[in-house]
C-alpha cells in the first residue's frame, strides 16, 4: 500500500484542466487517494477478526466472502482486475505527459512529443512507456512496487534540492503554489518527508538496489547523451532550457 508517487501523478495533467490553481486538483488528488485506501481498510478492520499473518496480498477478497459470502468476494476479485487496468492505463498516460512536457522544455527531442492525431495522446510516450513497462513481468510484485519507491523517492531528493535551490537562487518570479517559509524553514520542511522516504528504501532487497542502480546510471549517461544530441543537431529541439543555465 506504501505507494506515494500515486497523487503525485495527478499534477502531470494539470493542463488538461481549466485554472488547476483554483480548482485545487492536487490537493483533491491527494485526499481522494487516501480516502479509496482508508475506507476498505476500515470497513475489513471493524468486520472481521483473524489472525495478523492472514493479513497479505488478496486478503480483502477473503474477507469479503466472511462478511456476505462468495458472490461479494467475486465483485471484489472483479473490481481489483479492473482496478488494476485503470491503474495502469493511468499511469501510462502520466508517463507519457512528463516525456511530452521534457520535450516542450527541450529536455528531449521534440519528436518526443509527438500527439495522435486520432485521440491528441502523447503517442510516442505512451509507447515508450508501455515498451518499459513490458520489461518487468520478471520481477515479482513486490520488487516492482519497490523499485518503484526506490526511483520515485530518488526523483524526490532531486525535487527537494531543485526546489531549495530555486527559493535561493531566483525568490522573485511569481509562482501558483509558494510556501510562505524562508529558506530555514523550507529546509525543515523537505526533511520531514526526506526522513521517510528513506524508511522506504532501507530494507528494499538486492535485486531493487541493483536495477535502480543501473537505472540510476543509465539516466546520468542519457543526459551527457542528450547534450551530445543536441550539441551535433542530431535531432531537433524546442530552446527553452536556457532561462536556468547561467544561474550560479
Amino acid at each position: 500500500m506504501v505507494q506515494p508517487q500515486v497523487q503525485d501523478h495527478r499534477q502531470d495533467q494539470f493542463r488538461e484542466v481549466d485554472n488547476p490553481q483554483k480548482t485545487l486538483a492536487l490537493l483533491v488528488a491527494v485526499i481522494f487517494t487516501c480516502v479509496a485506501y482508508l475506507i476498505p481498510l476500515f470497513a475489513v478492520t471493524g468486520a472481521v477478526s483473524v489472525d495478523q499473518s492472514r493479513w497479505e496480498t488478496g486478503f480483502h477478497a477473503e474477507a469479503a466472502e466472511m462478511i456476505a459470502g462468495t458472490w461479494l468476494k467475486i465483485l471484489i476479485e472483479i473490481g481489483a482486475v479492473l482496478s488494476s487496468i485503470g491503474l495502469f492505463e493511468a499511469r501510462l498516460s502520466s508517463g507519457a505527459y512528463q516525456l511530452e512536457g521534457m520535450a516542450e522544455l527541450g529536455f528531449l527531442p521534440k519528436f518526443f512529443g509527438v500527439r495522435s492525431t486520432w485521440f491528441n495522446t502523447p503517442s510516442v510516450g505512451i509507447l515508450l512507456s508501455a515498451l518499459m513497462s513490458l520489461g518487468l513481468p520478471y520481477m515479482n510484485f513486490t520488487d516492482i512496487i519497490s523499485s518503484a519507491n526506490f526511483l520515485y523517492t530518488l526523483g524526490m531528493y532531486l525535487e527537494f534540492a531543485s526546489f531549495l535551490w530555486l527559493r535561493k537562487k531566483l525568490p522573485e518570479p511569481k509562482r501558483p503554489y509558494r510556501v510562505t517559509l524562508d529558506i530555514p524553514g523550507l529546509v525543515i520542511m523537505c526533511l520531514v518527508p526526506s526522513a521517510f522516504l528513506m524508511l522506504i528504501i532501507v530494507f528494499d532487497t538486492k535485486i531493487v538496489y541493483l536495477l535502480c542502480g543501473l537505472m540510476t546510471i543509465g539516466a546520468v549517461g542519457w543526459y551527457f547523451l542528450i547534450i551530445y544530441f543536441r550539441d551535433k543537431k542530431i535531432f531537433e529541439f524546442n530552446q527553452d532550457v536556457d532561462y536556468l543555465d547561467d544561474v550560479k
